[in-house]
């Protein structure tokens, strides 16, 4: 059998997306649901910067374990004009204590909790095309009203 590439990772950007308060849906199918409405925020990286636009949402299920289902669909333009789409799945989890305290938007290190998820990026736009073909991994902290995401490009 051959041998396959290991996959590497090369930092894309960082996003720090605002956030308006949760709305609870409250529960079903065995699980907690909620909606964080997003409102803003900026996108910085080596090659890229922008701002998140003021629409989306994480649509999450909060499980009794603790262990929080991201599911986040918002967009940003590039300072030079693009318009990206971000489709970010991913999972919060950690100690009790650490998730009362993010609950309650106390700060937390992220390393006191696991944020992990996976992005996919769609553009028109010709100078960003390669997006469109590239898988993303995050790792990401939450803030008092805002989450921040490093997303790294998998190569």
């Amino acid at each position: 059998m051959p041998t396959l590439p290991t996959p590497t990772l090369t930092h894309f950007c960082t996003l720090e997306v605002a956030l308006s308060r949760p709305m609870i849906i409250g529960d079903v199918h065995a699980a907690s649901k909620r909606v964080i409405p997003i409102r803003g925020g900026t996108v910085t990286g080596p090659e890229i910067s922008g701002t998140i636009l003021d629409f989306g949402a994480d649509w999450q299920r909060v499980f009794e374990s603790g262990v929080a289902e991201l599911d986040a669909r918002y967009a940003f333009k590039t300072d030079d004009g693009a318009l990206v789409e971000i489709e970010n799945f991913g999972f919060r989890h950690g100690p009790p204590e650490i998730l009362a305290k993010l609950a309650a938007g106390e700060p937390c290190p992220p390393e006191s909790y696991y944020m992990r998820t996976a992005a996919r990026l769609s553009t028109a736009h010709p100078k960003y095309n390669w997006i469109n073909r590239t898988m993303f991994v995050g790792t990401g902290a939450r803030l008092q009203s805002a989450v921040q995401i490093d997303l790294y490009a998998v190569g």
